[in-house]
């Protein structure tokens, strides 16, 4: 009678490769699954919401070249020519350039002023411990819960009564004044997150907190002023309230101004396709500033969460 014999199970430590078998986790599948599901969700979400935002400015685009019959006949047809009067007439008959160049000067000095003064008091805030400290923190916290629309007449008669009013430089200081409550804010928490070891050294080597500041502290936080300075930027282009109280004179009007001015100074008669031509010259500097520094925005943004 013949017999078969079962081979004994080989052991581990023999050093003989076994080979393993991988069994997937209960729920994998599943939980694989939901993932896709909520990755397609808000991948659509994120289209839908780029496409509310990029259509009304790719319309406004196209209809600054359009002439006036054509925006009310066909307002979403492409123009049958490109009508650049439209632009040209904006630009000269508007006044649009000097509206233009008075927003240069306001918003510039401004956000000079602002990124200067608003990094020195962060920087004073975030490095150096004294009596008061958290006070005048919560103070420049404080400044950016008020509501401007509760400090325009009080702001009017301050401003009056130093007779600045009605004056590019006057518009800077509240400008300043408006801006940086936000800047002390934003640059406090990124200073705080830069290495104080390089500082330091800077001491040890005989650096002044002057020559500290402007030379080692503040070239290393360029990525968080790019990212205020944009958002600055944004706000004071775009402001409308502030001049319209403070800067009644026609021939010191900011951009915001000079588009409400073309929208009404029309009677009757109605120049369509110079409001958007003027419109868009608005809208460009803050788009070419967005799309140039996207990448230092978003740096400066995400450093200030890393140590």
């Amino acid at each position: 009678m013949k017999t078969t014999e079962t081979p004994a199970p080989v052991p581990a430590e023999s050093g003989v490769p076994v080979a393993k078998v991988d069994i997937p986790a209960a729920g994998h599948g599943r939980q694989k699954k939901q993932g896709n599901v909520l990755n397609a969700f808000s991948h659509g979400f994120l289209i839908l919401w780029a496409f509310m935002v990029v259509m009304p400015l790719l319309w406004a685009v196209m209809t600054s070249f359009k002439d006036d019959r054509s925006i009310f006949s066909s307002p979403w047809a492409l123009p049958d020519k490109l009508h650049f009067d439209n632009w040209s007439r904006a630009w000269t008959q508007a006044n649009m350039s000097d509206y233009f160049l008075n927003t240069i000067l306001v918003v510039g000095g401004s956000l000079i002023g602002t990124l200067v003064l608003g990094s020195m008091a962060a920087y004073v805030l975030a490095r150096f411990d004294f009596p008061g400290n958290r006070f005048i923190y919560y103070l420049f916290i404080g400044g950016m819960s008020f509501p401007i629309m509760l400090a325009l007449v009080p702001l009017f008669y301050v401003v009056n009564n130093m007779g600045l009013l009605n004056t590019i430089h006057g518009l800077i200081l509240v400008y300043i004044a408006y801006s940086l409550p936000f800047t002390v804010f934003f640059l406090t928490a990124f200073f705080r997150t830069l290495p104080s070891s390089v500082a330091e050294a800077a001491f040890v080597d005989g650096a002044s907190h002057t020559r500290t500041f402007f030379q080692i502290m503040l070239p290393m936080a360029k990525p968080g002023l790019i990212s205020v300075g944009i958002f600055n930027f944004l706000g004071q282009w775009n402001q409308y309230m502030l001049p319209t109280v403070l800067n009644t004179d026609p021939d010191k009007r900011v951009l915001t101004q000079g588009l409400v001015q073309l929208a009404v100074s029309q009677g009757y008669k109605g120049d369509w396709s110079g409001l958007f031509a003027g419109l868009v010259m608005a809208m460009l500097p803050v788009l070419a500033a967005y799309i140039v520094f996207q990448r230092q925005v978003v740096a400066g943004l995400t450093a200030g969460a890393l140590k």
